[in-house]
């Protein structure tokens, strides 16, 4: 019985240690938990707290971003907008000035169409007042004469006078018509006869393009010399415009080399000494500036027979030597792209042709023109080229109506004979007739180049045109669906003959057709 209350007191001590254990731990459990809760609230709280800062933080600075680009953007769209204002104003401004000065024009315009009416109603009063007295004067002299008619049996003596007298006045009107008549007859004859003696005198020269470039075209015989030429690294070339001062052009124009230099002179020595070169086959930097020398001793002679062909042309003999040098200098200068010898040769040829219809005497005309413009190949000086020519002229005992006509050709002084007139309307003729000055203008080269593609242009199917190597060649691009290939064939052929007829260009033109196909096609 004691072994069963002691086991019974141990069994209820061990479950009462169990249950006060169990609700101990529970507790314990509880208070850490709560702990633990409270510690992680306070976490979560303090996390929300800096994230609610940092998000703060970061608001305020897109805030201010947004801030400093949207017064950026303002500040952009008030200099637009304060520019185009003024621009506005300004247009503003010169639209009231247009229509300021368009009001200011309507009313002259009604100013002036005003004045005109008054002008033309006085001008209707005064021929109707004119009619009117015409009407009187022819009443007046009808009663007059009839009245001398009827008291002419008493007065026949005063009668008749009376009647002379009418008559007289009559035949003076009626002479001083015909006189004004007569006059303005015989000026229109005198211009018809000077428009006559001028197209005559035109009609019967025929001069070549007297305008200079700046290139000369040397021949050679064959391809292969241009190798030699150039030289190994283009050492011939170097030397060649070196010692000539002129730049040589070899391209692949067939049998053909180019001098390009704006002095006439330096070209023509170039000529004569690659001329030399081309003879000898030997072309080298020694040869080269051998030639060189040679060219320039035989200069003097090319300039001497330049003076006695246009001597010879001309027909004028007994020209010192002196002057022959320096009119055969005249072939090596150009007043405005003309050439000065051509041009000088034409004046004298109109000159002489003028004075010859005129009846003037043909030679010192002649003489006169080919003369007048001396002075530009003299040295230097202060006064006019026409009145240094005159000057320097008179050495030569040349005759007063010649010297006269040299320094009046540009009125630096008074004609003192018709002979100076012709050489003035000579020269002035020659200046200005087409294709004298100005035909080879980079203007007038890129109009050349135009009109060759407009004459390409103007063919059914073509799309564009291109005039290459300096006109040379114009090449056409045509469209593949419209044109096939026969039909480029016939259409390079049109072309060709089209450019034949209407333009005019030297050497030939290439036509050269380009076709061209595509099919397109798109992958979704």
């Amino acid at each position: 019985m004691g072994i069963v209350i002691n086991l019974f007191l141990i069994v209820f001590a061990a479950v009462a240690f169990f249950v006060i254990g169990f609700f101990l731990g529970r507790f314990f459990l509880e208070r850490l938990g709560t702990t633990k809760v409270l510690e992680a609230e306070e976490r979560a709280v303090q996390i929300v707290q800096e994230a609610q800062k940092e998000a703060n933080e970061y608001k305020d600075l897109k805030v201010t971003e947004v801030n400093q680009e949207w017064k950026k953007k303002r500040r952009e769209f008030d200099q637009e907008v304060v520019i185009k204002n003024n621009k506005f104003t300004q247009l503003q401004k010169q639209v009231q000035q247009k229509e300021g000065q368009l009001k200011k024009q309507s009313q002259d315009l009604r100013e002036a169409e005003r004045k005109l009416q008054e002008q033309r109603k006085e001008v209707e009063q005064t021929m109707e007042t004119v009619r009117n007295r015409a009407v009187e004067l022819e009443r007046i002299i009808a009663e007059q004469n009839q009245r001398l008619e009827s008291i002419s049996n008493l007065q026949a003596e005063e009668a008749r006078q009376m009647l002379i007298d009418n008559m007289v006045s009559k035949a003076r009107e009626e002479a001083t018509e015909t006189i004004h008549r007569i006059h303005e007859d015989a000026e229109q004859q005198a211009e018809r006869l000077a428009e006559k003696t001028l197209l005559t005198a035109i009609q019967r020269i025929s001069f070549e393009q007297a305008t200079e470039n700046a290139l000369s075209v040397v021949h050679i015989q064959s391809d292969e010399l241009k190798g030699r030429i150039i030289g190994r690294e283009g050492r011939n070339i170097k030397a060649f415009e070196n010692a000539t001062g002129v730049d040589i052009i070899v391209d692949d124009t067939p049998e053909v080399v180019i001098l390009s230099c704006f002095d006439p002179f330096r070209r023509e020595l170039a000529k004569l000494t690659l001329q030399k070169l081309l003879i000898d086959g030997i072309i080298h930097p020694v040869a080269i500036e051998k030639a060189y020398q040679d060219a320039k001793k035989e200069i003097d002679d090319v300039i001497m027979s330049a003076g006695e062909e246009a001597l010879s042309s001309l027909q004028i003999p007994d020209m010192p030597s002196e002057l022959v040098r320096l009119i055969g200098n005249m072939k090596f200068h150009t007043v405005y792209g003309q050439n000065l010898l051509h041009h000088s040769r034409e004046v004298a040829m109109l000159a002489g042709l003028m004075a010859a219809e005129l009846k003037l005497d043909a030679r010192l005309a002649k003489r006169a023109g080919l003369l007048h413009d001396i002075g530009l190949v003299l040295p230097e000086s202060n006064e006019p080229h026409a009145i240094t020519g005159s000057a320097f002229l008179k050495k030569f005992n040349e005759s007063p109506l010649v010297l006269n006509a040299v320094a009046a050709h540009h009125g630096d002084v008074e004609k003192e004979s018709p002979l100076a007139d012709l050489v003035d309307a000579a020269n002035v003729i020659s200046l200005s007739r087409p294709g004298a000055r100005g035909a080879v203008t980079a203007d007038g080269n890129v109009k050349r180049l135009e009109s060759l593609e407009e004459i390409a242009k103007g063919f059914p199917g073509v799309l564009k045109t291109y005039a290459l190597q300096a006109g040379r060649e114009i090449r056409v691009i045509v469209e593949g669906d419209n044109v096939s290939d026969s039909q480029a064939d016939v259409l390079a052929h049109d072309i060709a003959h089209k450019i034949e007829s209407e333009a005019q260009y030297p050497g030939q033109i290439r036509v050269t057709i380009v076709r061209e196909r595509r099919s397109i096609a798109y992958a979704k």
